[in-house]
């Protein structure tokens, strides 16, 4: 039996990057799989994504959604439902930048980031949960980030929103532990997606240089754990916050 075989999972933010590689490794655990996208420029992607899925012998569904806004994420959870028998698991892995130094920094790039990054993981997290409560079990896995646990000169609003995540959901997990449901956080250091590949390479080798594992993470390491936090395996794992960054904030 697969690990995830059987159960229903929702993941924001994977058409790209680690989301998809968390839609990729689900399915191919088992799961159904349903995820979101936000732009139009996305929908070709996320419906090539979901083809993929299906192949591999599972329910996909891609949804266009911003859970940023409310009412997005409640007529979101209504379509899955609408999709899904249940909800196993809920991944909050959008997420978005807007980095530079705070002497520069401007109100809406700081209101931007909070807004995608953190409020859309309340948002959607609180939409669930009439769900969650009327089935009496689930999983919720928060993305969060190293630098929300330790901090990094010119991202002082990622880092503000992705430290909020951490705080939401240990609260969450004080809430809600005593009906079954858990709520777990991700906080991945350097990862090798599309997105890093356009960084300058001397940047890079000198991230990697301060790793002690001396590498960048896969994203497929990142959607391994997020697996384990949604499957069966870790049924007395909640409020923590789990590090994948290769020892670098050891």
């Amino acid at each position: 039996m697969k690990l995830l075989e059987g159960k229903n999972i929702l993941i924001t933010g994977g058409a790209r990057g680690i989301g998809r590689s968390i839609v990729l490794k689900f399915a191919e655990m088992g799961a159904n799989v349903a995820f979101t996208y936000v732009s139009e420029s996305s929908a070709a992607k996320a419906e090539e994504l979901a083809k993929e899925v299906e192949a591999l012998g599972v329910k996909a569904k891609a949804f266009r959604s911003d859970a940023s806004i409310m009412a997005d994420a409640e007529q979101l959870i209504k379509d899955y439902s609408a999709e899904f028998d249940t909800l196993d698991a809920l991944v909050n892995n959008a997420g978005i930048t807007k980095d530079t130094l705070l002497m520069r920094m401007s109100e809406e790039q700081f209101d931007k980031v909070i807004e995608v990054n953190l409020k859309s993981v309340f948002n959607l997290t609180k939409a669930a949960m009439r769900t969650l409560l009327k089935q009496k079990f689930g999983s919720v896995i928060n993305m969060s980030s190293v630098v929300g646990v330790r901090g990094n000169a010119g991202q002082a609003n990622y880092a503000a929103s992705k430290a909020g995540i951490i705080g939401f959901s240990k609260s969450v997990a004080l809430e809600l532990g005593a009906r079954n449901i858990r709520c777990n956080v991700i906080a991945p250091g350097f990862i090798e997606t599309e997105m890093t590949d356009a960084l300058d390479q001397d940047q890079i080798a000198a991230w990697v240089e301060n790793i002690p594992m001396k590498r960048g993470g896969k994203a497929d390491e990142v959607a391994d754990l997020t697996a384990f936090l949604a499957s069966d395996m870790s049924t007395y794992i909640t409020g923590q916050v789990i590090e994948i960054n290769g020892g670098m904030n050891t």
